[in-house]
């Protein structure tokens, strides 16, 4: 349906009208947002925190909170092994990298869906090791489907300092539901890898922002990172920027919280410097 009223093409009014008007909403539009709370539609995301502690705490208080839950790890999981159109930059870069690349490590890969995903698009055999790093209910129950799907090349691990050095870190969904900083994870391994493709990271221009997203029965902190602060704390680890991509399609606003404005979903492929 198109649309005649002027204020729905706000390039036609001067930019400072536009600011005029958009200010003179934002109550209106805060008020509507926190009324969500008492709606009893479910809502995805709700609530905007300072940190992942923060917003963690408030989770259990309501109930189930947390990835870590058995409970949680098949939600959805049919769906996560299917390619989606935000992986092919990712298979992009893992094709052309398969040459310098024989040992993996998929951070947050749940019960290895992205393996599941990839295998008959790239060449994932004997010759390269696949490992998961995910939580310890997660990681239960993706040994228990790899060993019934006869999956013997991928493996699992809920200690990532036991991980042996890797070639390549993949971050696929990982970071908004980290509860500690990249860089902390990243120095928990004994060798920094030389590759990180990092995937659907949830970013903003403003401060970060925890919010909690409803996971079947569960809710989990997810974080908003800030742009300019995430690139300069993965650049401040000795990586250079290759190539980055965007997804419109995995922008999400807080219901709750509309005056934050929506994310912004990029990918990322580093390359040790």
């Amino acid at each position: 349906m198109i649309r005649s009223n002027v204020l729905s093409r706000p390039q036609a009014l001067p930019k400072a009208a536009v600011a005029t008007l958009s200010g003179a909403l934002l109550p209106l539009n805060v008020a509507r947002g926190r009324l969500r709370y008492l709606s009893p539609l479910p809502r995805r995301f709700s609530g905007a925190y300072p940190s992942h502690a923060d917003a963690l705490k408030v989770a259990m208080r309501r109930g189930m909170a947390g990835y870590d839950h058995e409970e949680v790890a098949e939600v959805a999981f049919e769906k996560m092994c299917q390619v989606a159109p935000w992986d092919y930059p990712v298979l992009f870069w893992m094709r052309r990298l398969s040459g310098e690349v024989s040992t993996l490590l998929d951070a947050g890969g749940h019960m290895g869906t992205k393996y599941r995903a990839f295998r008959d698009l790239l060449p994932i055999g004997p010759e390269l090791s696949w490992t998961v790093y995910d939580l310890p209910a997660i990681v239960r129950a993706g040994r228990e489907r790899a060993k019934a799907d006869g999956l013997a090349n991928l493996l699992f691990t809920d200690k990532i300092e036991e991980v042996a050095p890797i070639d390549l870190f993949l971050g696929s969904g990982l970071l908004q539901y980290l509860d500690v900083s990249f860089s902390e994870l990243l120095e928990r391994l004994p060798i920094r890898p030389r590759h990180l493709i990092l995937n659907k990271v949830a970013l903003r221009q403003g401060r970060t922002v925890v919010t909690l997203e409803k996971i079947g029965k569960a809710l989990v902190p997810y974080q908003i990172r800030n742009e300019a602060a995430f690139l300069g704390e993965v650049k401040g680890l000795g990586y250079a920027l290759v190539d980055s991509w965007v997804i419109p399609s995995l922008s999400h606003t807080i219901e709750t919280h509309p005056e934050l404005g929506a994310s912004r979903s990029e990918g990322f492929y580093f390359r040790q410097l």
